[in-house]
């Protein structure tokens, strides 16, 4: 197993995201733990993974968004 972990200064340095962006507003909602992320021995120290991140960065969304009909049956792609 060949990953490269890194830590949240240099998954910010890498993204060109502030670190302090990547612990409020992307942990738990973009990356889950134990996917994208790991707390090694437990601790609070947090190691990214690398190949996961960059897996789900490339990769289309999966999600189906409405199409809402219009009054002069164009549709909107909400």
């Amino acid at each position: 197993m060949n990953s490269v972990f890194l830590t949240t200064a240099e998954l910010a340095q890498r993204l060109h995201y502030n670190s302090r962006y990547i612990c409020n507003y992307l942990l738990d909602s973009v990356l889950i733990e134990g996917i994208h992320y790991f707390r090694p021995f437990g601790r609070r120290k947090i190691l990214f993974i690398w190949e996961t991140i960059e897996r789900d960065m490339f990769s289309t969304p999966k999600i189906d968004m409405p199409n809402i009909p219009l009054a002069r049956g164009g549709v909107c792609h909400g």
